[in-house]
């Protein structure tokens, strides 16, 4: 028998695999696709909300490319007094472990998103300081490790729940990010949000997309996650900090890749749109990956990674 239960800073998640922000909704959109349990889901990660409700983006958002997907949604969202009102009342917290996704334009929005989730069910905070593709805050304050830091002070000082950063790919030096958010209050690490991307027209000669560019997610990001992820451990073993991996994840095969790299657990997002059923079948792979190996947890493959002799890791 094997144990696929996997501890975040405190919080016990009975599954290695979670629902990404951004595609999982609030938790309730996919319980009405047949077959689909949250139960099966190690962790939800809520759409990503501000203080204020948000349009988001001109059209178009959403642009598929090779082994990708282009996306410009501009955090839409209708704001946290909504969420923590209306939606947060409607979650089964038996089924699985919840956990917002806190944005701003400001540090003193990230604290007080942070501040009004503070006293509900949830589980955690993850504090998207690297979406690409809003104008103000977002990548502006992960690429920064001095703004990335002040942000995670704040939000630490605001709330008493376990704080989960999710670091930008797109910073010069990711290892030296995460080191700064870590001292700063940071319980967890979600690497990496997507890439900043553009697709062209050529027949109009302008961008596929409304916002001109958009993060890139889906299996053409997984090589930089998985490298990013090895980075970013480096740092956070030190602290006993856990990773959550992301990135191009859409099958038990590239969990254990991440697992492998330093991630404790991993988020599946782009993927669902495909196969909402997903995460049920990636459980039972790892579940048999773990039983041919004579393993009985994932946190004995977490940072086993060995590499090659005589050889550089760039970062």
């Amino acid at each position: 028998m094997v144990d696929l239960s996997v501890n975040i800073c405190g919080v016990v998640c009975h599954s290695p695999v979670a629902m990404a922000s951004g595609n999982a909704g609030y938790g309730l959109e996919y319980q009405a696709v047949s077959g689909f349990h949250n139960q099966d889901v190690g962790a939800v990660f809520l759409k990503g909300t501000t203080l204020e409700p948000k349009l988001g983006n001109k059209p178009d958002r959403v642009w598929e490319t090779p082994n990708g997907l282009l996306n410009s949604i501009g955090l839409q969202n209708p704001g946290v007094d909504y969420v923590v009102n209306q939606l947060l009342p409607q979650l089964d917290y038996s089924a699985t472990q919840y956990f917002a996704n806190v944005s701003g334009s400001s540090i003193e929005e990230y604290a007080e998103v942070c501040r009004r989730f503070d006293q509900t069910a949830l589980a955690g905070l993850e504090i998207n300081i690297s979406c690409p593709n809003v104008k103000k805050g977002g990548a502006a304050f992960g690429n920064d490790p001095d703004m990335a830091a002040r942000v995670v002070e704040a939000c630490r000082a605001s709330t008493t729940k376990p704080l989960i950063i999710k670091l930008s790919p797109n910073q010069t030096d990711v290892a030296e990010g995460a080191r700064r958010v870590i001292e700063a209050g940071a319980d967890a690490l979600s690497a990496i949000n997507t890439l900043m991307g553009m697709s062209i027209n050529i027949d109009t000669w302008r961008p596929d997309l409304g916002n001109n560019q958009g993060g890139l997610s889906g299996p053409a990001i997984k090589p930089v996650a998985l490298l990013r992820v090895h980075q970013v451990y480096q740092v956070a073993k030190h602290h006993d900090i856990p990773i959550i991996g992301l990135g191009g994840v859409s099958c038990a095969e590239d969990a254990i890749e991440f697992f492998l790299a330093g991630a404790s657990m991993v988020a599946v997002g782009t993927a669902l749109a495909k196969d909402p059923l997903l995460i049920k079948k990636m459980n039972k792979g790892i579940a048999r990956y773990l039983e041919k190996r004579g393993l009985q947890s994932v946190s004995q493959l977490t940072g086993k990674l060995e590499l090659n002799t005589d050889t550089v890791l760039c970062g």
